[in-house]
């Protein structure tokens, strides 16, 4: 839903198929898969020394992180990187979303 809007904004490269054209580069995969094992061990440390435990607190805690710590952050960079503010708002939701799905799966099991 929201990768044209990501592509058009963030000025990737695409091919004739409007896909983004090193989308068989394993790179960005592998620095991502590794990045959220970083993600996900630091939030369960966080949770550990917070007792959160339930799913709800899971949910709502990585969403808080996602949402009060990372967003931030990449305003921070996208600001002074001048990048658009709608590619902030989609990559800021990303990090709130998927930090919330960590939290949750960290407290589900």
């Amino acid at each position: 839903m929201l990768s044209k809007p990501w592509i058009e904004v963030s000025g990737v490269e695409v091919g004739a198929d409007g896909k983004p054209a090193n989308n068989t580069n394993p790179t960005p995969y592998i620095m991502g898969f590794l990045a959220m094992i970083l993600v996900a061990g630091m939030m369960r440390h966080v949770f550990e020394l917070s007792d959160i435990t339930t799913i709800d607190k899971g949910l709502i805690s990585g969403f808080g992180i996602g949402l009060f710590l990372a967003a931030p952050w990449l305003m921070i960079c996208y600001g002074f990187a001048g990048r658009p503010t709608k590619l902030l708002l989609i990559d800021g939701g990303y990090a709130a979303l998927g930090s919330a799905a960590v939290g949750l799966i960290l407290t589900a099991f």
